[in-house]
Parts: C-alpha cells; sequence; structure tokens
C-alpha cells in the first residue's frame, strides 16, 4: 500500500538548522553548498557551518550508525571549495553593492556581527581579522561582503581568505574523521561533541582579545 502523502513530505523534509537532516538530504554536494551559502551570502549567517563539517567528518569514518556515510576525500574537496569560493563571492558583493547589503537587512544578529567583524579588522589588521573571522558564527559571513566594502585589496583578502578557510573547513573536517575513527559510537555523543567543538574554534578569537587587552595594560 502506498505511503500516505503526509508521511511522504515529512520523509522529505530538511531542517536547514541541523547538520544531520542537512547531510541526509544533499550529501557532500550539500556541504559545498551550504557554506558557500554561509560565508558568501548574507541570508546564510544561520546556517551550521561548523557543526556540519565536524558531523561530515564523522560521517566520513563510516563506523556512525546514523544512516549516512560520506568519502572523506570527496568531502575535504566539497568543505574546501564551498568555504574559498562562498568567501570571495561575498567579498565581491561588497565590492559592488558597499554597504547597502547590510543596511537592507532587519536581523538584529546579523548586524551584531557586522559590528564585531569591523571591530576585528580595525583592532587586528586585515590579515589576522580575515582568518579570525573564519572561526566566529556570523562574523564569518559578514566579514567578506564589509571587507570589500571597505576597500580591502583584493590580493590581501584572497590570500588570508584562502589560508583561514582551509584551516577552518578542512580542520574541522579532519577533527570530526579523527574522533570517529578513534572512539568507538562517538556519533552517541554528537550533540555535546559539536558544542565543544564551537567552543574550541572561539579560542584563537579569545586569545587575540587577551593578547590585545594585555598589550594595552602593559603600555599604560
Amino acid at each position: 500500500m502506498a505511503a500516505p502523502p503526509f508521511a511522504e513530505a515529512s520523509q522529505l523534509a530538511v531542517n536547514i538548522l541541523s547538520a544531520q537532516s542537512l547531510l541526509s538530504a544533499f550529501g557532500v554536494v550539500g556541504v559545498g553548498v551550504v557554506l558557500f551559502a554561509e560565508t558568501g551570502l548574507l541570508i546564510g549567517f544561520f546556517l551550521p557551518g561548523d557543526s556540519l563539517l565536524f558531523t561530515a567528518g564523522l560521517l566520513g569514518t563510516g563506523t556512525a550508525d546514523r544512516g549516512v556515510q560520506l568519502s572523506l576525500g570527496p568531502l575535504l574537496i566539497a568543505a574546501a571549495v564551498g568555504a574559498l569560493a562562498g568567501a570571495q563571492w561575498g567579498y565581491l558583493l561588497g565590492r559592488k553593492a558597499g554597504g547597502a547589503l547590510l543596511a537592507r537587512s532587519h536581523s538584529p544578529r546579523l548586524h551584531d556581527g557586522a559590528a564585531r567583524a569591523e571591530q576585528l579588522l580595525e583592532r587586528y589588521g586585515y590579515a589576522k581579522a580575515i582568518v579570525l573571522a573564519r572561526f566566529v558564527p556570523v562574523v564569518r559571513t559578514v566579514l567578506n561582503p564589509l571587507a570589500g566594502a571597505l576597500g580591502v585589496p583584493a590580493r590581501t583578502f584572497t590570500v588570508w581568505q584562502m589560508a583561514g578557510g582551509l584551516v577552518w573547513s578542512l580542520g574541522l573536517t579532519l577533527a570530526g574523521y579523527g574522533l570517529g575513527s578513534s572512539i568507538p559510537s562517538i556519533d552517541t555523543y554528537l550533540l555535546p561533541v559539536i558544542a565543544l567543538i564551537v567552543i574550541v574554534s572561539l579560542i584563537p578569537l579569545a586569545a587575540e582579545v587577551y593578547r590585545s587587552r594585555k598589550a594595552k595594560a602593559a603600555s599604560g
């Protein structure tokens, strides 16, 4: 007997805030698309980039009992391409549209992220800010068009967004893969582990803030 229409609809539904749901629906291709949207389009600021990368790496081990298995090689390529192409696209949009992109948004969270991104650029300079922004949700979305709007040199932006993008995308993916390979049934504790990964990803930014304050205090 055929399944009721509502049952089919529930099976097709995708929770875009859930890394597991996105990976179940779109697999490796979804990783690249989501990272491109999160880093290149302002409307993607709410997407789960950190947890998506880590969960994808975990599923790449083939040991997680989650109904989804991903190949590590294609996964790493999709993650890197999505992260790098998205950031570059966001920068180009910022160069062409300027601050109008942010002005059209009514999201307080997005505007708060823009303010934090501008503070990073002012405090640490282009190179450090572009790399650090990769590890801060929302900030990694708005810094790219903001850098374009503020006239950050294209070569400088490209070099450092590639450096930060590769460390972020490949690092989190391989972290998930490494834990999944070394710890049996790690997927049972997926949510707590993802929360830990997100916290760890904020350490570089926290360390820079600490060093900056310490340097200011030392200089009087």
